[in-house]
């Protein structure tokens, strides 16, 4: 199954609580944390809800 390596890029300071929420449930704290994430419906949900503040690559 494909994964998803997932980096914080862009603050969190000064954003929604909602958007803040959804980078803890990713596991993204702080600017540069980078975490592995399976490639489904839910992971692709939380993406797109704060995908401005993120750098999405696919892995193996």
């Amino acid at each position: 199954m494909a994964k998803l390596s997932i980096k914080l890029v862009k603050s969190l300071s000064g954003r929604l609580e909602k958007h803040k929420a959804t980078a803890e449930a990713l596991g993204l704290r702080k600017i540069g944390d980078t975490t592995v994430q399976p490639d489904n419906e839910a992971t692709r949900g939380k993406i797109a809800h704060i995908g401005y503040l993120l750098q999405v690559t696919e892995t193996e």
